[in-house]
């Protein structure tokens, strides 16, 4: 069993990386912009809670083992990054063909990612792997700590990623209040979208 000294060891480091890896942009972050400005933060929440949910689980899956599969059988990984790369080049898409809010569309151009939808993609984003295995990797504890120090971690991990991820929500709320013709509209979308699509690079690299 870990220890509260080991609790309080771990917690200072791995919240600093959480918040690095959480914060820094990437295709979770360039999505959140987006809906933050054309739906508003209320209805973007379960995208939000969507992504803490994935990475938790993911994390979860790495501490038991999923990541070794990898390793195992290369072919997982590559098919994965295959279908990341689609699905992203997907919602880039939508983002970039959204129409400005309370334009007469129809309603399916204008929702926002769903809780599951959201908490699915963790697993076909190479960022939330790379977040997972390293921090599995380099924070947990060996022998028979290594299960509840990876509790710990999970937890700390909910605990820092969606205030972290709901700052570029906010972010694109703010943005979404300085765009005021269609046209505006138009070239924020489509430069999110643009930047979503860019990180596929991420995942092919």
């Amino acid at each position: 069993m870990i220890t509260s000294t080991e609790i309080l060891a771990l917690a200072g480091p791995f919240i600093a990386f959480a918040f690095s890896m959480s914060a820094t942009p990437g295709p979770n972050n360039m999505m959140l912009t987006a809906s933050g400005a054309n739906h508003g933060f209320r209805r973007t929440l379960p995208h939000m809670a969507g992504i803490t949910v994935g990475c938790m689980a993911l994390m979860s899956g790495v501490a038991l083992g999923l990541g070794a599969l990898f390793q195992q059988w290369p072919i997982l990984q590559s098919a994965l990054k295959i279908i990341g790369s689609v699905y992203l080049l997907w919602l880039a898409w939508k983002i970039a063909s959204a129409p400005p809010p309370g334009k007469a569309d129809t309603k399916a151009a204008r929702q926002p990612l769903t809780f599951w939808q959201a908490a699915a993609f963790q697993f076909a984003n190479p960022k939330a792997w790379v977040m997972a295995i390293s921090g599995v990797a380099s924070f947990t504890l060996t022998g028979d700590a290594f299960i509840s120090s990876a509790v710990v971690l999970i937890l700390l991990m909910g605990l820092t990623n969606l205030p972290s991820i709901a700052l570029w929500a906010g972010f694109g709320v703010a943005i979404g209040r300085l765009l005021k013709t269609p046209q505006h509209w138009r070239w924020f979308n489509i430069g999110m979208g643009g930047m979503t699509a860019g990180c596929v690079l991420m995942i092919l690299v």
